[in-house]
């Protein structure tokens, strides 16, 4: 789900229109069931979850040197100003390569537990994927 965003859009002035954002939030469950399901029946080291997963890993092992895929993630840390700078950078490099880089996905904090209210976080795609990837 692409949508083509006008070059003057402005996300800090944008109103928040509750029907786009449930339609997002569906999307975004619909994505993190089929997700489960998937792992549910595959071990996550044998899934390709993009074409080009090898040059995601890889970017992120230069950019996130200090990221361990199988630590809790800490959420304020990701969100501080710090780090949704050093992550935008990460993304950026793939607004063109991978299909819907920011829609918001669903991520686990920790690679050992079930998706649940406190284990999962909102990101964007490009983020879910770098760091499933990496576990």
């Amino acid at each position: 789900m692409s949508v083509a965003v006008p070059k003057d859009f402005n996300a800090e002035e944008a109103d928040n229109l509750e029907d786009i954002e449930k339609q997002f939030a569906v999307k975004a469950v619909q994505q993190m069931t089929t997700y489960w399901s998937i792992l549910e029946k595959v071990k996550g080291s044998s899934l390709r979850l993009t074409r080009c997963d090898d040059e995601i890993f890889a970017h992120l092992k230069e950019a996130f040197p200090e990221f361990d895929p199988a630590e809790t993630i800490d959420e304020d840390k990701m969100k501080s100003k710090e780090g949704k700078e050093r992550w935008r950078k990460f993304m950026m490099k793939y607004e063109k390569l991978v299909p819907d880089y920011n829609f918001g996905t669903m991520l686990r904090t920790n690679p050992k537990f079930e998706y649940g209210q406190k284990e999962t976080i909102f990101v964007p795609r490009v983020q879910f994927y770098a760091i499933e990837i990496a576990r």
